[in-house]
């Protein structure tokens, strides 16, 4: 299991972190064999932060081996999808095909999402109507000339976007998605169709599967679903890229651990998180603690698992992650 790291664009907002401070973090991501890839957050005026890919590109200018992408693009179905064809193109090309581009519908259940969905005038079921005609037009832009597209969401004729992406294939790209947050934790759920159309539609448009959940028993029987999906449709489930999405906070004193996060994710997401919710969300304690945490997740075949420090010393908990966490989930 390859582990990531999460930078908080966020927390430029409340002194987390600063510009300078998320592309020269000391020790350096690209030069720790541990790290395998750099991720930011995402969002427009839902919840505000520095803009992804923008920040993405001064990431990829100062790195070489990472690879790098939004944790969720929650802005992906409200940006226009040929400028982002654009836009991720020369990305890619100052990464060196090192991007990964997770996408998702981005609804968000606080005022910034009421504002976003009037600015462009759009009901949340529109969402993921368009986040699946971007995807389908973004790659299309990625490797055809004089594209044409004609969909419920966006039309265009004859539409070429040069330079194209470096990458072959083309970049990856993943979806993200929680619906129905705590299914399968006890009994049969009601919503669970709606989780498996979700988990189907990854696999249908996409190159791999992104989830904050949490819950061990919650992600078996999804893991399980979207491989048996993938399999039926003649996809190999080992090559269907499978991401997850989670917190981490090291300390001896496993109780200040959790009150930190619980503090940092609070006002990160502008929300009142119960603490048995970071307690899940959240590998915290002793570095045996973390990893045995982390390891869960190792032993139920997720490929990767991208780490974001849910406390104020980013520094030091990036530092101990790397020397002191890691070689305990290698050994």
């Amino acid at each position: 299991m390859k582990i990531g790291l999460t930078l908080p664009n966020r927390g430029v907002l409340f002194g987390v972190t600063t510009p300078e401070e998320m592309l020269r973090p000391p020790p350096p991501p690209d030069a720790t064999e541990g790290i395998a890839s750099v991720w930011v957050g995402d969002s427009l005026l839902g919840k505000p932060r520095m803009e992804s890919i923008a920040l993405l590109a001064g990431i990829a200018a100062r790195t070489t081996r990472v690879r790098i992408g939004p944790a969720c693009m929650a802005s992906f179905p409200l940006r226009d999808p040929i400028l982002l064809a654009y836009q991720w193109a020369s990305l890619g090309l100052l990464a060196e095909g090192r991007t990964v581009l997770v996408v998702c519908t981005g609804i968000v259940p606080q005022e910034g999402g009421r504002v976003e969905n009037e600015l462009y005038g759009l009901q949340p079921r529109d969402r993921v109507g368009r986040m699946i005609e971007w995807v389908e037009l973004v790659k299309r832009l990625w490797t055809e000339e004089r594209v044409t597209f004609a969909g419920k969401h966006y039309r265009c004729e004859n539409i070429t976007i040069e330079p194209r992406p470096a990458a072959s294939p083309p970049p990856p790209i993943s979806m993200a998605s929680n619906a129905g947050r705590g299914v399968g934790m006890a009994g049969e759920p009601a919503d669970r169709a709606l989780v498996e159309r979700t988990l189907r539609r990854a696999v249908d448009h996409a190159d791999g599967w992104e989830t904050s959940l949490s819950a061990p028993d919650d992600l078996r029987w999804r893991l399980e679903y979207l491989r048996e999906y993938a399999a039926s449709t003649g996809r190999d489930p080992a090559a269907f890229a499978t991401h997850l999405y989670h917190n981490i906070n090291i300390n001896e004193d496993r109780q200040a651990a959790l009150d930190e996060s619980k503090r940092f994710l609070d006002i990160y997401y502008t929300m009142d998180y119960a603490p048995d919710f970071v307690d899940s969300w959240t590998a915290t304690g002793s570095p045996e603690e973390c990893a045995a945490h982390l390891r869960v997740f190792q032993e139920m075949g997720f490929d990767e698992v991208t780490l974001r420090v849910a406390g104020w010393d980013q520094f030091g908990q990036l530092d101990r992650l790397i020397t002191e966490v890691l070689p305990l989930l290698d050994a």
